[in-house]
This record gives C-alpha cells, structure tokens and sequence, in this order.
C-alpha cells in the first residue's frame, strides 16, 4: 500500500477520538471498544482488504462512514421502514459534513475533502467503484459486528431476510470476503443459510 500521508495521521487521530467517545461498547476480534470507533477501524481495514492500493479519501471515508453516529439514534426518527431510510439518509450525509471540519484541520485540499464526503454519503454507487468498496466495507462491518445483535432482536426469517438485503448491496469482491469475518459456527450457519437462496425484494439495512 502507498505510503500515506501526515494529514492522513492527523486525520485518522481526529476521526477515532471523536468515535471513542460512543457511549454504545462491542466486543469484536477479542477486544471492547466503542461502537463507532470499531466501526471506522474495522471498515478501513476491509477496504485495505479489498483494494490493494487504496487512496487516502477512500480510508478517510471508511474510517469516518459511523462518525459520531450514535448522537441522532433510530429512535429519534418514526418507526418503520420510511422512517428508518430517512435516518440512515440523514446519517450519511450528517457524517459527510461533520468529516469537513477534521479534514480542513488536518491540511486537505477541497478537493480530497469532497471526494471524501462523496464516497461517505455513497454518491453515484452504480458507477462510482470506490463509492460501492465502502458500502461494501460498511456492509461487512456490519455482518461482523452487529449479527449477534440482531438476531436477539429478530425473529428467525425477519433475520435471514436482513441477511439477504445486505448481500444484495455488495458487490461480488465484498460477498467474497463475507468468508474471512470471523464468526462462530451458528452465526457462519445462518449466513450460509441466508446467501444459499436470496430473494428479491426489499432493501438493505
């Protein structure tokens, strides 16, 4: 991988002190850390797994797609399922704009600051390669962390259903990494399960 740069560090330091602060605590990989903050670190390391030389907005916008995401929790908006794409909208772009001002203190161009709130809000995800190994890093995080989660909270076929809906937003390169998550026997089984026959309805979480 490129050597990155020092604004890079100054942003990385930025981003994951700010993530510390999550109140909401998992336990992944043999260590308990805050949500938010598992999740940036988490999903830059997918990205370093899908793309061999990844650029720095891609890392940045990995590092920061969850920044400070548990201050506008899912409660504050309705319940159901427009309430919760309205949520998940506002959130990625309230992680897009909050990412500005680190990024600014760190010593990046408009540019690199653009590209980066771009690839977080997943602007143009049909076309745009590294806008879809975000959503893909995101979506990975997710099955890694927040499987056991949900499935204390769902009933069976709701579950596999998530499961599905997630499937369907990746792409094949981040479907092929589902592989190398580390999950426990029952959780592997109930991915086998959910990707063996997808459906083709609804959207992902």
């Amino acid at each position: 991988m490129r050597r990155l740069s020092a604004p890079y560090d100054t942003a990385v330091a930025a981003i994951d002190a700010a993530n510390a602060a999550d109140p909401n605590l998992v336990t992944v990989r043999g260590a308990t850390q805050p949500l938010a903050l598992a999740h940036g670190r988490l999903a830059a390391g997918w990205v370093a797994h899908l793309v061999a030389d990844p650029g720095e907005a891609l890392l940045l916008a990995a590092r920061a797609h969850h920044l400070r995401r548990w201050e506008v929790p899912r409660t504050t908006y309705p319940e159901g399922k427009a309430g919760y794409l309205r949520w998940r909208r506002d959130q990625k772009h309230r992680h897009a704009t909050e990412v500005e001002a680190i990024l600014a203190d760190a010593g990046y161009d408009a540019a690199t600051i653009a590209r980066t709130q771009e690839l977080i809000r997943r602007d143009h995800l049909a076309t745009d390669a590294d806008t879809q190994v975000v959503e893909d890093a995101a979506c990975l995080v997710f099955l890694e962390t927040q499987l056991a989660d949900v499935e204390a909270r769902l009933e069976h076929d709701h579950l596999i259903d998530v499961i599905r809906k997630t499937a369907r937003k990746m792409s094949t390169a981040g479907l092929a990494a589902v592989g190398a998550i580390e999950l426990g026997d029952h959780e592997r089984a109930l991915l086998a399960e959910a990707l063996a026959a997808p459906d083709d309805a609804g959207v992902a979480p």
